[in-house]
């Protein structure tokens, strides 16, 4: 059993996260107030029962791998329908059945690590897993520190209170309301405008409207995040769209969907690339290599087609060259 350990905490940051530029009619960007919400939690790691394995279609060296025979895997749980525990405690869902998928190939065993998002680049990099697959969007910030390999594309959409009291139909009507969002994520780098969305995304959205900004509220694990919204504190819950979109499907006399889904962004399982100062440009390490392998395998013979069916998630799909 995975034992989550709470210790909720608030605190308050106020930072400029854009700087007025251009003509002296460009409206001056506002504060962006984030509120963090943090959780301490206990790394754990999980084996997940072998199904029946295909012939191996690539060999992995076992002096690359963080315990002999198996696939570590870092996953932050929960994110369903990516990542979640069953009513047993075993790790679910469509990152789960997909690196089981990947682990089958390799003729290695799957063993889940409940892994904290914003941390979870460090995870990998430090060895306490081989690879991650987590929903993690590709970006270029990231790419710098881990190799990727594209396995889905998927958007960002907004969860709201029943009925939609706040009148919430697009994201300028989220300017100057607060919005909970995972730590770490690329929800909240564009509702921030930090990251890929440094000078853009909302924040630049609301500057541009010249309407106040956002409060992001940001939480250490997503079901937190929901939580907020559930309790009243905040208007909206930003998330990726099959994530929100599950939450509204389970809970439709709790919450909503709004708007259009934002454009879809690449989702990447993240690889270390071998030591290399920028990763960006760094060729896949042979574990790269098998991974991709066995990821191009399972778009063949169907069984990655067949997941994202199983998870509603088939127009996520990507190829591989």
């Amino acid at each position: 059993m995975k034992k989550i350990f709470v210790l909720l905490t608030s605190v308050v940051l106020l930072s400029l996260v854009l700087t007025a530029c251009g003509s002296a009619a460009t409206p001056a960007a506002p504060q962006v107030v984030t509120v963090v919400v943090t959780q301490a939690m206990a790394a754990t790691a999980t084996p997940v029962p072998p199904t029946a394995a295909p012939t191996p279609v690539a060999s992995v060296d076992p002096s690359v791998l963080s315990q002999k025979g198996k696939l570590l895997v870092c996953s932050d749980i929960p994110y369903a329908p990516f990542e979640s525990f069953d009513d047993n405690g075993n790790p679910v869902g469509l990152d789960i059945d997909m690196a089981a998928g990947i682990a089958n190939r390799l003729g290695l065993q799957l063993q889940v690590v409940n892994s904290q998002f914003d941390t979870i680049i460090e995870a990998v990099s430090g060895g306490k897993c081989d690879i991650i697959m987590s929903d993690m969007n590709v970006t270029a910030d990231r790419n710098k520190q881990i190799s990727f390999i594209p396995y889905l594309q998927v958007g960002q959409s907004i969860l709201v209170a029943k009925g939609n009291p706040q009148n919430i139909n697009g994201p300028t009507d989220l300017c100057g309301q607060s919005v909970a969002a995972e730590s770490g994520t690329t929800e909240v780098d564009y509702l921030q405008g930090t990251g890929d969305y440094k000078g853009a995304g909302l924040a630049a959205q609301c500057a541009s409207a010249g309407k106040k900004p956002v409060t992001v509220v940001t939480t250490s694990k997503d079901s937190d995040a929901l939580q907020q919204l559930q309790a009243g504190k905040v208007v909206s819950y930003f998330a990726d769209t099959p994530v929100a979109g599950q939450y509204a499907a389970q809970h439709p006399d709790e919450f909503q969907l709004v708007g259009q889904a934002i454009q879809p962004e690449p989702v990447g399982i993240g690889i270390p690339c071998g030591g290399a100062a920028d990763c960006t440009s760094a060729p896949l390490t042979p574990l790269g290599q098998a991974i991709q392998t066995a990821l191009k395998s399972m778009m063949a013979d169907g069984t990655y087609a067949n997941i994202l069916d199983k998870y509603g998630a088939k127009d996520s799909a990507v190829t591989l060259p």
